[in-house]
């Protein structure tokens, strides 16, 4: 039997008749929105597949029910967990069944056993945090592990760097609780009896499952058919494992754990490129190593471009580099094991990192090789589908040097990184999908061919999906595919789970994402929204940034990370960054979502985003949600009447200087807004939340105290030596909200040597022009604003800023919006927040201390709750703040993830419970465990208001923090 390519999805019930069916069964959601199949119609792959319905089983119950209606209907099922399948092995034309929102429990650990029962839907990282109080592990660890589930790890075979020391999947997996396509359940493990006709399949092809298949280590395509053998034990729950849902579903599995490594030490080691570094693999395997893992140096150039240099730790010499994890039961025997294996490492250039910060650095660029190999070194879109080859490890530099030259004949590039102890490649590469699949057919094609000839395997760990299952004929003999063709009628003759995939495959250049898509090119000029210069000018290139690997569904805060405070709060895909994504894709296809930018499901989409621009720094494909709601709310509303919110809170600085311009305004306003009823009243009307409060304007703002400053010390100028100039740029919410803040700011400036500049006229950055979409507003601003700060930046004066939102609009926005006005370049370098400015060396930072006597405030007997701002976080870093808190002295915890309110964001009608929601994540808790003498540093305006309407906490800024305690000489 030669592979059958499908030309078109099975024939099955009509949807409507479908999803009434499922809901009259399924307890859980069952949902067939627009929305909810755009956000599920493709994974982490190039494909493109709308489901007629996305189902939220809320127990295994659920589950079989949703799988007895689809086979009474015929309609295909496709089982998905955390969507971060890369081959397209988890989108599907029929019933999605989502196990990541409720299917989801570690059932049992049993630490004698060495053992886990686990639902499908598990979160690998929640297994390893529940496995860890036993000194247990599950050995398999997929960079993704923080949102890939262990459902779709058993569906795809994944494997991860430690799979060297502990195997794959399916060296892991002891029982699964299975249905197949005929609705059987039974429980899998050793022995073939519970499928009839499958002991007769293996006595059939005895000799072409002992010669093709389990060859090597990472042989994962096709179906690992080799478990089936009598001397590999005749393991039927081994062979499902890497099926990727073409034979069963699972409802539940029992895994094997493994001890935890007692001090895993890390050793990187340098060479001329990836093809020598490959070459000193072999020798490594021979000191049993944890894991062996290469990178391209290219690759980490991506991370300290858009990171900084402080992202990276030192590292040594080289074109590429291994990273290899060595253990011991203690620390010195690891260290003694890291240097053994650096003798044999054929390479001078090493670094050895015991555990600590640096490692997970190290550890943390690995993990996103994913997302930063979503672009080349010359900034082009980058795709999987070649993504996973493997090889032996012996042929890998072999393989490697043959694979460079192919990919040059066909001029396409890519960052090469992967499992390199297991002859593992990961491989993103610049094909040109725009127009058309024939570019990637054409490698595809080729590059089969090359791993076939080197005894390799088209999937080393990701499965083969939609994106290899064609060429499988290319790598095994028409007995093996015939052979395959078998296992499938066995347990799934009508090709109801995950068709297309496997066996009867789509073409790999059908269903393609990108190719569809139309472009969405940037509106230049006055009345134009943001250049996405970064993005070849056109809004569809940088929406389909998102390669769909799912960080912003895991939960980072515990290593610093923002991304995504929406989905954190619901748990919901449409609140995640990849959820927005993905409809914003489908809207430039135009054929599911058909009203483009006015569509009510792209604006449901984008509702609960809060615009922290987490993602934008968090995100390794630089994925700017932020951005693209801006430029989506000007394209709907440009020239048309908006929601009241964009008038009030859109134009609150217009506004507050209003209420502030007039002597004795902000009082009687004050007054006024403090009385509940009419506060409601105001709030209500304004489209804002009624359980919020009002703002407090300040009686004088800070121009007005700067410019009677000003005239008090005109006549006691210091006379000596000039002092370095500094340009306090004081935005709206820093001059007539909280003054206190510039004017601590003054003093620490003055303290630390600088002569301080204020300028006499206003300049505002539009920041909430911008993130209410009224983009050519915003640009008019900023234009203003540069006319007023561009002579000081050109002439190298620094500028600092104060409230965080503000100063990254001049870090950013400014730049995309202003592309063209060279002024726009000056200020953004030029512009510091504070900690930046005293943390840089002279002479931009403060002169050492014997010339200007300025030192750190001695803050030894603070203790702080430190919450960054997100646009700090996203854009500037909060590197030199942390720094600098840690040089004077001060004792702090600093929190990760928005406080919730993000501007106008909380204060919004219908976003109060999730702001709310949001900061119960880190914020509030962290305010209700503080002392009472704990200061809650915060220099977002924002910030500080959400802790003081939800907690009745007083935030302070780092200058009023500083200013505190400057030496008595110093104020």
């Amino acid at each position: 039997m030669s592979i059958v390519t499908a030309p078109t999805p099975p024939e099955h019930q009509p949807a409507t008749d479908l999803v009434h069916a499922l809901r009259a069964v399924v307890r859980g959601s069952v949902d067939d929105s627009t929305r909810r199949r755009a956000e599920y119609s493709t994974d982490a792959s190039n494909y493109r597949v709308p489901p007629q319905v996305v189902v939220f089983p809320r127990d295994v119950d659920d589950v079989l029910a949703t799988l007895e209606v689809a086979r009474e209907a015929g309609a295909p099922i496709t089982s998905r967990g955390g969507g971060t399948s890369v081959a397209g092995n988890a989108v599907g034309p029929g019933i999605v069944i989502d196990f990541s929102r409720h299917v989801n429990q570690v059932l049992e650990i049993d630490p004698e056993a060495r053992t886990a029962r686990i639902e499908p839907g598990v979160i690998m990282a929640d297994l390893q945090k529940q496995a860890a109080p036993f000194g247990l592990r599950f050995g398999p660890d997929p960079s993704t592990q923080a949102r890939a589930t262990l459902g779709g790890m058993i569906g795809n075979n994944a494997c991860g760097p430690r799979a060297v020391a502990f195997g794959r999947t399916a060296d892991n997996v002891l029982e699964l609780d299975v249905v197949d396509g005929l609705g059987r359940r039974l429980t899998a493990g050793k022995g073939l009896d519970p499928v009839p006709g499958l002991d007769e399949l293996v006595r059939r092809e005895l000799e072409t499952l002992r010669t093709e298949l389990g060859r090597f280590g990472r042989q994962v395509s096709g179906y690992s058919l080799e478990h089936l053998l009598p001397e590999r034990g005749a393991d039927l729950a081994k062979a499902l494992v890497g099926s990727e849902g073409t034979l069963v579903t699972i409802l539940g599995a029992t895994v094997n754990l493994v001890p935890v490594p007692a001090a895993p030490v890390l050793v990187v080691l340098g060479y001329p490129d990836m093809p020598t570094a490959a070459d000193a693999v072999p020798a490594l395997l021979a000191h049993q190593p944890l894991a062996i893992e290469g990178m391209d140096a290219r690759l980490v150039d991506v991370v300290r471009r858009v990171r900084g240099a402080s992202a990276v730790p030192h590292l040594p010499t080289g074109g590429g580099w291994l990273m290899v994890e060595v253990g011991g039961p203690t620390l010195d025997v690891a260290m003694d094991n890291a240097r053994a294996l650096a003798a044999d490492a054929a390479t001078d250039a090493v670094q050895v990192y015991p555990p600590g910060p640096e490692a997970a650095a190290m550890w943390r660029i690995r993990e996103d090789g994913a997302g930063l190999g979503g672009r080349t070194p010359a900034g082009e879109q980058a795709w999987p589908g070649f993504e996973d080859s493997a090889v032996p490890p012996a042929r890998l530099g072999a393989y490697l040097r043959e694979l460079e030259a192919l990919m040059a004949s066909h001029g396409v590039d890519g960052l090469a990184y992967g499992h390199f102890g297991d002859g593992c490649v990961h491989l993103r590469l610049d094909v040109p999908l725009e127009r058309s699949g024939d570019p990637l057919r054409a490698f595809m094609t080729d590059a089969a061919h090359l791993v076939a000839a080197h005894g390799g395997s088209l999937s080393g760990e990701h499965g083969d999906g939609r994106a290899r299952s064609e060429l499988l004929p290319v790598m095994y003999s028409p007995r093996a595919i015939e052979a395959f063709g078998a296992m499938k009628a066995l347990f799934d003759p009508r090709d109801l789970l995950n068709p297309g995939v496997l066996v009867s495959p789509r073409p790999l250049d059908a269903d393609l994402r990108r190719p569809a898509a139309h472009p969405l090119p940037a509106l230049r000029g006055r009345e134009g929204g943001f250049s996405f210069e970064h993005d070849a000018g056109d809004m569809t290139t940088a929406v389909h940034r998102c390669v769909g690997v799912g960080k912003c569904r895991a939960d980072t805060t515990a290593s610093g990370g923002f991304m995504c405070p929406s989905y954190l709060a619901t748990r919901d895909e449409k609140d995640s960054t990849r959820g927005r994504a993905r409809v914003l894709q489908e809207m430039a296809n135009g054929t599911l979502i058909t009203r483009g930018w006015s569509a009510p499901e792209v604006e449901q989409s984008l509702d609960l985003c809060l615009s922290c621009k987490a993602c934008s720094s968090d995100c390794p494909a630089g994925v700017d949600m932020a951005q693209y709601k801006s430029e989506v709310l000007f394209r709907k509303y440009h020239r048309r009447l908006r929601p009241v919110t964009h008038y009030l809170l859109g134009w609150l600085p217009r506004w507050i200087r209003l209420v502030t311009s007039v002597p004795g305004l902000a009082q009687v306003a004050n007054a006024a807004l403090s009385w509940r009823p009419l506060a409601k009243v105001v709030l209500g009307a304004g489209g804002m939340d009624t359980r919020r409060s009002m703002v407090t304007f300040a009686p004088t703002p800070f121009r007005t105290w700067w410019r009677r400053e000003q005239r008090k010390t005109s006549d006691r100028r210091d006379t000596g030596s000039p002092r370095p100039k500094v340009l306090l740029w004081t935005d709206s919410f820093s001059d007539s909200l909280s003054p206190s803040v510039p004017q601590a700011a003054v003093r620490v400036l003055r303290a630390a040597g600088y002569d301080v500049l204020v300028p006499e006229a206003e300049a505002c950055c539009g920041l909430t022009w911008i993130t209410t979409g009224q983009l050519p507003a915003a640009r008019k601003k900023l234009t203003e604003l540069l006319g007023v700060l561009g002579p000081y930046a050109v002439n190298g004066i620094p500028i600092v800023g104060l409230e965080p939102s503000c100063t990254a609009v001049l870090r950013s926005d400014l730049l995309d919006l202003l592309p063209d006005d060279p002024r726009a370049v000056a200020v953004s370098r030029q512009t510091h927040t504070l900690a930046e400015l005293l943390m840089a060396p002279a002479p931009i930072g403060p002169a050492p201390e014997p010339e200007s006597g300025w030192t750190l405030p001695d803050l030894s007997e603070v203790t702080a709750v430190v919450q960054p701002h997100c646009h700090h976080h996203s854009v500037m870093t909060y590197t030199a703040d942390r720094t600098l808190l840690t040089q004077a002295g001060a004792k702090f915890r600093t929190l990760a993830g928005c406080c919730g309110l993000a501007g106008n964001f909380g204060m919004e009608k219908g976003h109060y419970d999730v702001s709310v929601a949001v900061a119960e994540h880190e914020l509030l808790p962290a305010l209700r465990e503080a002392g009472p003498q704990d200061v809650f540093l915060a220099d977002g305006f924002s910030c500080r208001t959400q802790a003081d309407q939800l907690a009745d906490v007083q935030g302070v800024h780092l200058a009023e923090l500083l200013a505190a305690h400057l030496p008595a000489r110093a104020t």
